[in-house]
C-alpha cells in the first residue's frame, strides 16, 4: 500500500505535474465563475514553474543532500559493491535487449571501475521495477549485460530484482547477502540520495560505506536566475523536492529514524 500510495502522491506533487494540475483546475473554476480563485491557481501554476525552470531553486535542495555524505578513503579490501537500481532505460532496454543508461548510469560505470579495484568483491545490483503503469526491464537484468560488456565475470554478480524502491532495496539485499561480521560493504547511488539510502540501510541492520556518484550541481550555485539551462534546472528541482519529501515521509512512517541522515 505504501508503495502504491507513494507513487500516486508523487505523480501529483513533481513540479511541471503540479503546475498543470493547479492550471486545469483554474480553467475549470474559470469556467464556473470563479474568476478571482481561478486566475490565483494559474499564476500560482506559472510562478511555480519560474522558479523550478528559471532560478537555482532545484541546486540550493540538492546541495545540501549531496554534501552530506562525501567520499571517504577507500579501504584496503571490501568484502562487496552495493549498487542501488535507478540508472537504465527499463523500458527501452525491455525491447531492443541493450544497456541504455539514463542520467544515474554513474552508478554503474563506478561500480564497474570499483570492480576493477577490488577483483574479489561481490557485485550486488539491486533494482526492479519501480513504476506502477510503465512496462520496463528490471535493473538488475539489465546489469549482467552491461557488467560482462565491460568485463566483469557473470560469477561476482549477485542479483536482486524485486525491489520497487529504496526501503525494499535495503531489506531484499540484506537477506540475500547476510553480510558478516566486520565485512565493508560498499554502496554506490546517486550523491542526492544517499542520505536516504544509507539510513534505510542502517536500519536494516546492514552497515555500508558510502560512496556517493552521479553529482547534480556543483555546490557552488547560490542564489540567483538562470543558473543552468531550463531543463537540467527542472529535473535538479524534481529530484531535490522528491528526496526531502522521501526522508520526511520515510521518518514518519518509523522506515529510518531521523529526518536528515549524517555520516
Amino acid at each position: 500500500m505504501f508503495f502504491v500510495l507513494s507513487k500516486v502522491f508523487w505523480f501529483a506533487v513533481q513540479p511541471v505535474n503540479l503546475a498543470i494540475i493547479l492550471m486545469l483546475a483554474g480553467l475549470a473554476l474559470f469556467a464556473l465563475r470563479w474568476r478571482r480563485t481561478a486566475v490565483a491557481l494559474v499564476a500560482t501554476a506559472a510562478l511555480w514553474l519560474v522558479v523550478c525552470v528559471w532560478t537555482s531553486f532545484g541546486a540550493l535542495l540538492v546541495t545540501p543532500l549531496e554534501n552530506r555524505f562525501p567520499r571517504p578513503i577507500l579501504p584496503d579490501e571490501v568484502a562487496g559493491i552495493v549498487v542501488l537500481g535507478g540508472g537504465f532505460e527499463g523500458g527501452i532496454n525491455l525491447v531492443r535487449g541493450g544497456y541504455e543508461l539514463n542520467s544515474g548510469g554513474d552508478r554503474y560505470v563506478e561500480a564497474a571501475a570499483l570492480a576493477r579495484r577490488y577483483p574479489d568483491a561481490k557485485i550486488v545490483i539491486s533494482g526492479g521495477t519501480g513504476t506502477l503503469v510503465l512496462e520496463g526491464e528490471d535493473d538488475a537484468s539489465t546489469a549482467v549485460r552491461l557488467f560482462e560488456a565491460l568485463g566483469v565475470a557473470r560469477e561476482r554478480l549477485v542479483l536482486e530484482g524485486k525491489s520497487r524502491n529504496t526501503y525494499e532495496n535495503a531489506v531484499f539485499t540484506k537477506d540475500l547477502v547476510t553480510p558478516g561480521p566486520g565485512e565493508t560493504w560498499l554502496l554506490v547511488t546517486s550523491a542526492f540520495h544517499m542520505p536516504r539510502s544509507v539510513a534505510l540501510f542502517r536500519k536494516a541492520e546492514f552497515p555500508v560505506l558510502p560512496w556517493p556518484v552521479d553529482y547534480r550541481t556543483s555546490g557552488k550555485e547560490g542564489i540567483g536566475f538562470f543558473t543552468d539551462n531550463p531543463v537540467d534546472s527542472l529535473q535538479t528541482a524534481t529530484l531535490g523536492i522528491r528526496e526531502w519529501i522521501g526522508l520526511i515521509a520515510y521518518w514518519l512512517t518509523g522506515r529510518i529514524d531521523e529526518p536528515f541522515p549524517s555520516p
